[in-house]
């Protein structure tokens, strides 16, 4: 028996980017159902139960955060992944669409192959159940969720928030691989100093695709934190091709490192909402 393809829900006002679309992801394999406007791409939603959606915001009904607020205030389609494709530019914008719940988005003019792979990983992070992150493959959702419970039950650990900032402008200026690839090797740096100073009971995880935590022994965690601090940031520029790095190093969205820390044992937290709220507090 033939494995069921997966099915795309493509909501686009524009024909033209509609028709290509439809025609590009029917030959990389999947079934694809495209919709013209936001009132009829919710109603498709519920009937053709998609596994993800691709979503215009400028549609001449309903807009796509309208769209993508209905969808997640439906327990038939409140799951499904969601992808923006917009003109938009501007970060509130961006934080708009991931407030609603979107798993991610891309501006237009887009390149066709970015987007495919957004697609093929947003497919895969449900798939695995978000329990893993697939650029990075380190543990992310219910996982870190877990062990950060965990860590504020014992009261014996400290936790480091290491922030990639201005990946956003990093992707758009070089694309989707180039940021995977940072990713990847920030994940890997970090791992590698972690077990320089390792423990059985250490973890790394993704607090957000852009934001690694690591729960280690209260006494490891200042000399941890200076070693990722030394070590990431005298990688960062490296990053960037070398006829850009000279410019690249004067741009304030430049690739950058932020890390907070937070001892548990001398601080207690009533929730793990509260634990992140303080994490994202220390990063402004």
């Amino acid at each position: 028996m033939a494995e069921a393809k997966p099915k795309i829900l493509i909501i686009e006002d524009d024909l033209d980017v509609a028709e290509m679309l439809n025609a590009y992801f029917r030959v990389q394999g999947y079934e694809v159902f495209t919709v013209n406007w936001g009132e009829d791409g919710v109603r498709s939603a519920q009937t053709v139960h998609p596994d993800l959606v691709i979503l215009d915001i400028r549609l001449p009904d309903i807009d796509g955060y309208e769209v993508a607020r209905r969808l997640r205030s439906d327990r038939r389609t409140a799951d499904i992944p969601i992808i923006f494709l917009t003109e938009k530019r501007e970060r509130a914008d961006r934080l708009q669409g991931l407030e609603l719940g979107a798993d991610d988005y891309i501006t237009k003019p887009f390149d066709v192959q970015e987007l495919r792979l957004r697609v093929r990983n947003a497919l895969k992070r449900m798939s695995q159940g978000s329990l893993t992150n697939p650029v990075s493959g380190l543990p992310e959702g219910a996982l870190v969720d877990e062990r950060l419970n965990d860590a504020m039950k014992i009261n014996a650990s400290g936790l480091l928030l290491v922030s990639l900032e201005n990946m956003d402008a990093f992707r758009e200026a070089y694309g989707f691989v180039a940021s995977d690839d940072v990713l990847r090797a920030v994940s890997v740096m970090i791992t590698n100093t972690l077990r320089e100073l390792s423990n059985p009971d250490d973890f790394l995880g993704h607090l957000s695709p852009t934001e690694f935590v690591l729960v280690v022994p209260q006494p490891n965690l200042s000399p941890l934190q200076e070693r990722l601090r030394t070590r990431l940031e005298q990688s960062l520029d490296y990053f960037y091709p070398i006829k850009d790095r000279e410019q690249a190093a004067k741009r304030k969205d430049r690739l950058a490192v932020k890390i907070a820390e937070i001892d548990l044992t001398s601080v207690q937290f009533a929730s793990l909402d509260q634990l992140k709220t303080e994490f994202l507090r220390q990063k402004r």
